[in-house]
């Protein structure tokens, strides 16, 4: 089976912006009726990794749910992570357990980046942060990417 993997990344704040998650929607839509399988990459460390996860859940009730699986990457293991299997497929933890808590993200994002077809991002450019570090190690590697910040206006 071919599994296309999509990841998610983007600032932890995005006021007023609540019009990607129409746009989010749309790509995992289009994803999960164009591909074999999909597997959608999201953290849940701010406000764009919940509105990516809710619009995905929203395209998989709404085109079905049989070829695309929605998966929690989380840093490190979490006190709440029993919540979080009810609504996730899947809960993976991609960093060694030896890693720092405060490198734990960073080494998240970028395994899934390595491990991502496609990044689909909220970022602003120049505007520093771990979203923006992650943006520029996606085209570092050459990655398709798809800025949501930059169709906003």
């Amino acid at each position: 089976m071919e599994v296309y993997r999509i990841a998610f990344i983007g600032h932890r704040e995005i006021f007023g912006h609540y019009c990607i998650e129409d746009k989010i929607e749309q790509i995992a839509r289009d994803n999960i009726r164009m591909r074999e399988y999909v597997e959608f990459y999201v953290g849940r460390n701010g406000m764009f990794d919940i509105l990516a996860a809710s619009a995905i859940k929203r395209a998989q009730k709404a085109v079905g749910h049989h070829n695309s699986s929605l998966i929690l990457l989380q840093p490190y293991r979490m006190a709440d992570d029993e919540y979080y299997e009810e609504y996730y497929d899947e809960l993976q933890y991609p960093v060694d357990v030896s890693t720092h808590p405060k490198a734990a993200i960073t080494k998240r994002n970028r395994w899934m980046i390595e491990n991502a077809e496609l990044v689909v991002a909220f970022v602003e450019e120049g505007r520093r942060g771990g979203a923006y570090t992650a943006l520029k190690y996606a085209k570092k590697l050459g990655r398709s990417i798809i800025n949501l910040f930059n169709t906003i206006g």
